[in-house]
């Protein structure tokens, strides 16, 4: 057995402490948002997708349609306090703040919430009602869109149910 020399030695010992250093003792802890529900029942189809803007002005799809029949319930996803409730050209539209500042919308949503009613997470809300957006034949014409915004900015709501994080690969422990 060849014994290695002592610079070598602390060389090593060096280069595996810093490498320990990025390997986590306990599994991360997922990020606080992921303790939203979904607004409808089970885990819906999404049918389309969140698509940001390149431009705030420019077309894009600010949130996500999720597969609802006329009359299917609608629940808070996470404790919230009506902002809005009322229609917007032809859908009616229902919107939560949270604590932190976020404002989820539903559309079309009819609600016999008022601004100002707290709601906390899985609440019924109301009922998928109304005209839709939904281009998907699959979707039979009728989806619950729903938008996330942080001041002013659009977010995918998706980032709040799932872990969209990437997957990282870690080096294996002695």
């Amino acid at each position: 057995m060849r014994i290695l020399s002592a610079p070598l030695q602390r060389s090593v010992a060096l280069a595996v402490a810093m490498l320990l250093a990025f390997v986590p003792t306990t599994a991360a802890p997922l990020p606080a948002n992921l303790a939203w529900a979904w607004p409808l029942a089970g885990a819906p189809t999404v049918v389309r997708g969140f698509d940001a803007p390149a431009k705030p002005w420019l077309s894009g799809h600010r949130g996500v349609d999720l597969l609802a029949a006329q009359g299917t319930p609608v629940v808070a996803p996470s404790d919230a306090v009506v902002s809005f409730s009322g229609v917007v050209v032809d859908r009616a539209v229902l919107t939560l703040t949270l604590k932190d500042g976020l404002r989820l919308s539903f559309e079309p949503v009819q609600s016999g919430l008022r601004a100002g009613d707290a709601v906390v997470r899985g609440q019924f809300l109301g009922v998928v009602q109304g005209p839709t957006h939904c281009r998907d034949p699959a979707a039979t014409g009728s989806c619950l869109h729903w938008g996330v915004r942080r001041d002013g900015m659009y977010l995918d709501p998706l980032q709040f149910i799932l872990d969209l994080r990437p997957s990282v690969l870690l080096p294996l422990r002695g």
